[in-house]
């Protein structure tokens, strides 16, 4: 478990800063009317922004990792 928490570490503060960007979109600009299927409801907003959080994360991490190795390799 702490092995893929120290792998997944950057995809998962991006996962917790989208969640809270998302959720702060939807308290401030969000939906008054109530017909947008995405703002008008506090979860909507913040499951969307935790999941494109935990993907730019995921491809940072990505990123990350083939630079490690490819830093490693040579060495």
């Amino acid at each position: 478990m702490k092995e893929f928490l120290k792998g997944k570490s950057i995809s998962l503060v991006f996962l917790a800063a989208g969640a809270l960007g998302g959720f702060l979109y939807w308290r401030f600009v969000g939906c008054v009317s109530g017909t947008c299927p995405i703002q008008s409801v506090w979860y909507w907003s913040t499951l969307w922004g935790a999941a494109v959080g935990y993907l730019v994360g995921d491809f940072i991490n990505d990123f990350v990792q083939k630079r490690k190795n490819k830093a490693e390799e040579g060495k």
